[in-house]
């Protein structure tokens, strides 16, 4: 497991410690396992870890059941890439995900409607999923990554076309599962979930548009946007389907997609510290693999606009032939621009805000209990 919030702002701050922003801004905080406006949060991830399991068991039937509709060159592909199976067809016993944003939905849904709420949103839980899934296959084909969940990725098994329809039915099986749901807030999410992919697919867009522009080029402002589209937007529509299959009216469900929203936004900026400083034992990656691709994120983008001299040697570095023997004095350059601090302070700010949001639309703490303790998770991680 990883770091709370507090813990991973306090210590994965500037060598000596110490959680200040950049240009001298006062210390942040961490905003979830203590108090903030008189709302508890979670002591620890053993909540978060009992809704993902719980999450998890009732979803993955409803997940097995629409992969096995596919035909056969498909399913074998989406099963490996689930972790169900191995490349050659036989079991296996590999983890398909945290199940974060399934059980977002059936959190979202039991906050507000309670357990029958709950019940009722679990095919919406499991078209979420397949969404999720369908931009995982076609994200590692556009950026080449070779490894996920600790083993290879389907199109370096299958293929790039393999991998790419395989992730298609994915999206097309989400929206059937909808299309079939008899839940009269079923045919509000189909249409919130479509509007939900073609954000993704401008989030997805702009993102390699910025990897072929200069390092002068991107600002912060493009980034953050970009970053809200690719990460921020699912777990934003996954709060506020549950909240629809709750039955909440068109505030509340406003509000928890802005929950969600903020919340993502804080895991992407946690994400980018760990694609730079994570350990590559528990990222499976290859430690600095987002510095050797020369990806623009958060952390990077506010070092290139951060006005230093450190700013024009990263830019000079980045543009420079890509040797992997310079990845510790990229990620060196990018800490000492204030990116790695900007980066942890934002994630901080940007937890305040969902917190602010979840308040809005679920006052009472008890009732926004499961959605505290997924929003700690995501940015407890450390890999």
């Amino acid at each position: 497991m990883g770091e709370s919030l507090t813990e991973f702002v306090t210590e994965t701050g500037r060598p000596g410690g110490g959680n200040a922003g950049p240009a001298g801004e006062p210390e942040r905080t961490g905003v979830i396992g203590g108090q903030r406006d008189g709302r508890p949060g979670p002591a620890d991830g053993h909540e978060a870890e009992v809704l993902l399991a719980r999450a998890r068991a009732v979803v993955d039937p409803v997940l097995r059941a629409a992969l096995g509709s596919l035909p056969g060159p498909m399913r074998r592909v989406a099963l490996y890439h689930f972790g169900w199976q191995q490349a050659d067809g036989s079991a296996a016993a590999g983890g398909s995900g945290k199940a974060i944003r399934p059980a977002l939905v059936l959190a979202a849904a039991a906050a507000l409607g309670g357990p029958e709420a709950r019940e009722a949103s679990l095919r919406a839980a499991a078209a979420v999923e397949l969404v999720h899934n369908f931009t995982l296959l076609h994200d590692d084909v556009m950026d080449r990554d070779t490894t996920r969940r600790h083993r290879p990725t389907a199109w370096t098994v299958f293929g790039d076309a393999d991998a790419i329809l395989a992730g298609d039915a994915l999206q097309a099986l989400a929206l059937r599962l909808l299309a079939e749901d008899p839940h009269p807030a079923a045919r509000e999410a189909a249409a919130r979930l479509a509007d939900c992919v073609v954000e993704l697919c401008a989030g997805q867009h702009a993102d390699t548009a910025m990897e072929r522009s200069r390092p002068g080029e991107v600002t912060l402002g493009e980034t953050l946007a970009m970053a809200e589209a690719k990460t921020g937007a699912l777990l934003g529509c996954a709060c506020a389907t549950g909240a629809l299959y709750a039955g909440a009216g068109p505030a509340d469900v406003a509000a928890l997609d802005a929950f969600g929203r903020q919340a993502g936004l804080a895991f992407q900026l946690i994400d980018d510290v760990i694609g730079i400083w994570g350990d590559p034992r528990r990222t499976g990656k290859p430690a600095g693999a987002d510095l050797a691709a020369r990806k623009k994120s958060l952390p990077v983008v506010a070092a290139l606009t951060s006005g230093t001299p450190a700013a024009e040697e990263l830019a000079a570095l980045y543009e420079a032939p890509r040797e992997k023997e310079d990845l510790e004095r990229i990620a060196l350059t990018v800490e000492r621009a204030g990116g790695r601090d900007w980066a942890q302070a934002q994630a901080a700010d940007r937890m305040a805000r969902a917190m602010q949001e979840l308040a809005r639309a679920v006052p009472d703490p008890e009732a926004a209990g499961g959605l505290l303790a997924l929003a700690e998770f995501v940015t407890r991680r450390s890999s």
